[in-house]
């Protein structure tokens, strides 16, 4: 070939090559996609924890409780305006087709506790289940972290879409909703540490106001633990992208 054939050539070449490399995303540009999309995933956590409707659910019938209690002194009083506020939640939510998932679980717990507190006439009581649902719940993440199934991922997997690739497919996912699940289960277990001792004194108002203080402070933090946690872990797998590549080797 002679030189002028070989420099037409690379002449004709050159804007194929210059495609491809316009094509193909630079590592700084495959970077900050791969970072976006963790923070996309990151800050599903908010969503999946019923976001600041689904902490009022939470929270407010235990304050109506334990201010109807100290205007009336009459435990069934107390427990019926917290259990009506709880459904009025409920009725709200299917009103305007929100999910209930939050408010049910939160009427569904104020219903044991003011069952309990009107049948043993004790006014401590209408807090108790909560006091031992956060208890199983601590053990109940502990258990997930220990046995690979940590429930953070779990909760959060299809919120973002990723279902469990990150238990197969994403390492680095698993040991951050692994680390993250751990961050759970100190945080939530100062509020038992502390309102349990409380609970045995029949402080009923110096429990009933605390038990609203370390409602959504403690939530918050995980939170944003969980958050930070997870804006430095590798973006998610989705569910589906597994799926097509599964049927593309199935139709090799």
């Amino acid at each position: 070939m002679t030189h002028e054939a070989e420099a037409a050539h690379r002449a004709a070449a050159q804007p194929i090559a210059d495609e491809r490399t316009a094509a193909e995303p630079t590592a700084a540009e495959r970077a900050a996609a791969e970072q976006a999309a963790s923070r996309e995933a990151a800050d599903t956590v908010l969503q999946a924890f019923g976001g600041v409707r689904g902490m009022i659910d939470i929270t407010l019938p235990g304050l109506v409780f334990i201010v109807a209690f100290n205007i009336t002194h009459q435990v069934a009083t107390a427990a019926w305006s917290a259990l009506g506020l709880s459904a009025l939640f409920v009725v709200v939510r299917l009103l305007k087709r929100e999910t209930i998932q939050h408010a049910f679980s939160g009427v569904f717990g104020v219903a044991i506790g003011a069952w309990i507190s009107m049948k043993t006439g004790k006014a401590e009581n209408f807090y108790l289940p909560g006091l031992l649902w956060n208890v199983g719940y601590c053990i109940a993440l502990a258990v997930s972290a220990l046995v690979r199934w940590p429930m953070i991922g779990v909760m959060l997997g299809p919120v973002t879409g990723e279902m469990f690739t990150w238990r197969t497919k994403n390492p680095g996912r698993l040991a951050a909703y692994t680390k993250a699940t751990w961050a759970w289960v100190a945080i939530m277990g100062i509020k038992p540490l502390i309102l349990f001792p409380l609970y045995f004194t029949h402080n009923v108002n110096l429990l009933g106001w605390l038990k609203v203080a370390l409602g959504i402070p403690p939530l918050l933090l995980a939170m944003y633990v969980t958050w930070q946690i997870l804006l430095k872990a590798p973006p998610p797998i989705k569910a589906e992208i597994e799926e097509d590549e599964e049927e593309a080797e199935a139709e090799k």
